[in-house]
């Protein structure tokens, strides 16, 4: 999403600055902008809304030149992708200069308090609060400032600092997104990812959550919040994309897994009000009247995105109260669907490019239903022929077994469901506001249940010889049952078959011995009656399969001890309410195929016989 680069050296840094710039568009920004020191000691700040070449341009017009700088792409969170809300952003005295990725979630907090003692701003963004803070803050050195600043924040972020009153030093610091510190010949790049300054330097480390790098010509020095000093050990890149790209996992599958709470707080960037509860989708032709005339809702995808599909259809369905049907891409124009203007047919794809998905969205727009696409890549096919579309923002996704662009479609689905509410009004302004705060608080949740990876090696050990897996789910539930058995047989060649819980005795309990795992969602929303209910008959399901000595692996609250001692294995995940409940439960399933396959020798990322795309049928 939001891409930075700093520069400090014996160059002149904007040519830098802005071929790092460049070389981060395909994460996505609606604005850019730099910030150098001159010869004068004075900041000079250039920026631009819309696309690189009008910051190109801007500077052109107006030269900006100096001794050492920083430059940001923006994906508008807080605030409109306006030139003025563009980065970088200063103090009010002009003393500080900052780039920033992420969000402050106690922003409003942190306003009332600095207007309350004179502060005046002049943008809509949260990053403001940060200069100001700051320079609140500064009394001679600048990473003091700025230890002091980000100890007051909630929320994440990857920053580059520099100040005039302590010129000649760029300050960063990073809690969630990435921040890669690039080592030259008396020359050091500060960046969100290796392909920005890959050209000039191979050598560089990545900072850890809570780390402070003060980046000055003679070097860098890390140390923690405290101001204590802190060791990071330098990676030397290889002209190997595969390796640069990696980031120092195994696989790219593993690093995808881990970049879900990026993933998902990226999908929400910019389309949520967060004091109001509103969403906001911009990139549509489809007017809001519409939205409230449609009668039926399609959803076409295929694989891992019908699965995806299968939950929104729970989540539009429960909000917007509208009907939905999910059909499979590769079946969709073969059985003559009935469509008209009055259907909206939504088609999802993470590459944007799958064939079949391609030909049901053409059946779809010649019987006159009107498109949206759910779509991780830019101007890839589906969108260009969409009406409208929600980008997911997961990046780049190099395995073959999809992870973030999973969870990324799940949370556009469950944006889309809550503006369908919003503009039927089936939602209430109370309802939308809960809604928002708990899904604000879903890439939080994710961290903290990937903080502690938890798939034990004692349970893969006990599971990993086994031929057969099934997975039980109910309501919601039961897409997530589909895309956990996907995932283990895509990438550990295990027969694995997802199941809805309540269809056990019609067929199912007669595969249950002591060798068959049966991993079943048992995690639910306590404040919420049906999904007490559902818990309850969950139990039940464990109860007959450990009646048949089946190995039950259970996917359960923290601190749920009951289905823990009913289970041989039990994995926690955080509450959060009923709809969104999915998007935790994928990711311990994900953890336990990857675990699983990489134990059984397997290709993670390449796994045989299929391929990233489905370009043709």
């Amino acid at each position: 999403m939001c891409g930075i680069v700093g520069y400090i050296g014996n160059r002149r840094p904007v040519p830098i600055i802005l071929d790092g710039l460049r070389r981060l568009e395909y994460r996505g920004y609606d604005s850019a902008g730099l910030a150098v020191l001159d010869d004068h000691g004075q900041f000079v700040v250039r920026r631009a809304s819309g696309k690189l070449h009008n910051l190109e341009e801007a500077i052109r017009i107006s030269p900006a030149d100096g001794t050492y700088g920083i430059g940001h792409t923006r994906w508008a969170t807080h605030g409109r992708p306006t030139e003025e809300n563009a980065h970088p952003h200063t103090g009010p005295k002009r003393d500080v200069v900052l780039v920033h990725n992420g969000i402050v979630e106690n922003y409003l907090d942190l306003k009332r308090e600095l207007m309350a003692e004179g502060h005046v701003f002049i943008t809509e963004t949260d990053t403001e609060i940060i200069a100001h803070l700051v320079e609140k803050h500064f009394k001679g050195n600048l990473e003091d400032a700025v230890r002091a600043s980000l100890k007051e924040i909630s929320g994440v972020f990857a920053l580059a600092v520099m100040s005039r009153l302590d010129p000649d030093k760029i300050v960063a610091a990073r809690c969630g997104p990435p921040v890669v510190i690039g080592l030259g010949e008396n020359e050091y790049f500060i960046a969100s990812d290796v392909p920005a300054i890959l050209s000039h330097t191979r050598d560089m480390f990545f900072l850890d959550d809570g780390d402070v790098a003060i980046v000055t010509k003679s070097g860098v020095h890390l140390t923690d919040l405290d101001g204590n000093p802190v060791k990071r050990q330098p990676t030397h890149i290889l002209w190997d994309p595969i390796l640069a790209e990696k980031g120092g996992y195994k696989h790219f599958m593993l690093k995808e897994i881990y970049e879900q709470p990026r993933a998902v707080r990226d999908t929400l960037l910019g389309r949520v009000g967060q004091e109001t509860g509103h969403i906001f989708l911009e990139e549509m032709d489809i007017t809001a009247q519409e939205f409230r005339d449609f009668k039926q809702i399609k959803i076409v995808a295929c694989g891992t995105s019908w699965h995806a599909a299968q939950a929104g259809k729970f989540m539009i369905e429960k909000l917007a109260r509208i009907p939905v049907e999910v059909d499979y891409g590769s079946e969709f124009r073969y059985r003559d669907p009935i469509l008209n203007p009055e259907t909206l047919t939504v088609v999802i794809s993470q590459s944007g490019e799958t064939a079949d998905t391609i030909a049901a969205q053409r059946e779809a727009k010649s019987k006159g239903s009107k498109t949206l696409a759910i779509c991780n890549v830019v101007g890839s096919m589906i969108p260009r022929e969409a009406a409208g579309t929600l980008l997911t923002h997961a990046g780049p996704e190099i395995g073959v077994a999809s992870t973030k662009a999973f969870t990324s479609q799940i949370t556009a689905l469950f944006l889309l469901a809550m503006y369908l509410g919003q503009e039927r009004s089936t939602l209430s302004e109370t309802e939308l506001q809960d809604l928002m705060q708990e899904l604000i608080r879903i890439p939080s949740k994710l961290e903290h249940l990937l903080s502690k990876d938890p798939i034990t090696d004692e349970m893969v050990r006990a599971l990993h010889r086994a031929t057969d897996f099934l997975f039980l789910g109910r309501g919601i539930h039961f897409p997530i049952a589909l895309e956990g058995a996907l995932k283990l047989k895509e990438i550990s060649y295990i027969h694995a078959e997802g199941y809805p819980a309540g269809e056990m005795k019609h067929g199912p309990n007669a595969l249950i011995d002591e060798k068959l795992p049966v991993v079943v969602l048992a995690a639910y929303d306590p404040s919420n009656r049906d999904s007490r209910l559902r818990y309850e008959k969950t139990i039940s399901n464990i109860q007959e399969v450990k009646a048949r000595e089946g190995i039950v692996v259970a996917i359960v609250n923290e601190g749920d001890e009951d289905v823990a001692k009913m289970a041989d294995y039990a994995i926690e995940i955080p509450v959060t309410c009923e709809l969104l409940l999915p998007i935790l439960e994928i990711v311990p399933l994900q953890l336990l195929a990857y675990h699983i396959a990489v134990r059984r020798g397997c290709d993670v990322d390449q796994p045989r016989n299929l391929a990233k795309s489905v370009t043709v049928e």
